[in-house]
């Protein structure tokens, strides 16, 4: 029996269990390793900050989708590999023929100086925030107080725009009596690197319609600490620890290098998709690749296991972003071009919505015909 290995709860193994749920491959066991059964879909967590979205209407149910697609779903995190074997922090270990790694990036905020009061949230990995933001919400001293509250954005992207919007908004309406002040620091010398002038200039609008100070090109500081009550932490996309020490190729910021076929360019029967890997020609770290790597990946895994013939991956030369700006409205940015609105907005929430109800699994479906029991604790 082969084995398929399928590490991390990404949107790109979404897509491949729900092809096998409806075209398996013979003689072939499927196992996918992830901390959490309920993975969020990137592109609502603003939404969810803002408090539009319930943590689970934006999360796709791996449990539910592996066991539909007759897998076992093991809860647990991959530490290490050698070329046929993963190392999980449970202490086990498993075997593969053929591995995917589908788990994302890292960030590593600073820990807030001695005595500071200010809560340092980094906005990676999703688990780690979930747990810091509604350990926030529930903070009796949020609503005690009527002292201003004063929230910073670290990093000018796109994830440190929506979120300190997004934050600004939740926090407001959850203590409306309470002054709560924004600002924003990055070390770029501009905005929303990358995006479209038209963009920039309606995200600052946004930000400054919101009370936010914008810094640009200036470097993260204990002081910014000192003068804040929640720092969100929103810099560049990290690798994971292990991915320096895993044996594979890796490139100079320690991501793994793939080729056309999404494989890592030192083992063949290894693949990476997502911003975990790295293009020849390095792309965004943004959800819409891993998306669009998902069709390609469940192809090409198939012709791993004997069954087809593999394809090529051709990252578009443009992306649509939509930036939300938690005021019922949102900023749509494609090259050059760019527009804002509130039809946008509405355009968004429902891409998003769908997206996520593409890998719904209905509960009589798969517990009727996937009796077999999950796997629930890590070994």
């Amino acid at each position: 029996m082969k084995q398929l290995l399928l590490i991390g709860a990404g949107h790109a193994h979404a897509q491949v269990l729900k092809d096998w749920i409806t075209t398996p491959v013979s003689g072939c066991e499927v196992t996918i390793v992830s901390p959490h059964a309920m993975t969020p879909y990137s592109g609502m967590v603003p939404g969810w900050l803002a408090g539009t979205y319930r943590f689970d209407e934006m999360s796709i149910d791996f449990a539910a989708l592996a066991a539909a697609a007759g897998a076992t779903f093991r809860v647990d995190e991959m530490i290490g590999l050698n070329p046929k074997r993963v190392r999980l922090r449970g202490g086990s270990t498993l075997d593969y023929e053929v591995l995917s790694l589908n788990v994302g990036s890292t960030l590593t905020p600073p820990l807030a100086p001695p005595g500071v009061r200010a809560r340092i949230l980094s906005l990676r990995p999703l688990d780690k925030l979930q747990r810091a933001w509604d350990a926030l919400l529930t903070d009796p001293r949020l609503t005690s107080s009527d002292e201003p509250m004063v929230v910073t954005a670290v990093g000018g992207g796109a994830a440190g725009v929506e979120a300190l919007l997004a934050t600004l908004k939740r926090l407001r309406r959850v203590r409306p009596g309470r002054p709560v002040q924004g600002a924003l620091i990055t070390s770029s010398a501009t905005l929303l690197p990358g995006f479209a002038p038209a963009a920039v200039r309606a995200a600052h609008a946004a930000l400054v319609a919101a009370d936010v100070t914008v810094q640009t090109a200036r470097d993260y500081k204990d002081r910014v600490a000192e003068s804040s009550d929640i720092v969100l932490w929103a810099t560049g996309a990290e690798a994971h620890p292990w991915q320096s020490t895993c044996g594979l190729a890796v490139s100079e910021r320690g991501f793994i290098r793939i080729d056309e076929r999404l494989r890592s360019c030192s083992n063949p029967q290894v693949h990476a998709v997502g911003d975990c890997a790295e293009w020849a020609r390095p792309l965004p770290k943004a959800g819409v690749f891993a998306v669009r790597m998902g069709p390609v990946l469940s192809r090409n895994l198939r012709a791993a296991l004997g069954a087809g013939t593999p394809v090529s991956y051709a990252p578009q030369r443009r992306t649509l972003a939509l930036l939300s700006t938690a005021d019922g409205r949102a900023i749509a940015a494609w090259g050059d071009w760019s527009l804002e609105g509130r039809w946008l907005w509405r355009w968004k929430d429902r891409i998003d919505r769908a997206f996520v109800r593409r890998f719904a699994i209905a509960a009589p479906s798969f517990t009727t015909n996937h009796p077999t029991p999950l796997s629930g604790e890590p070994e």
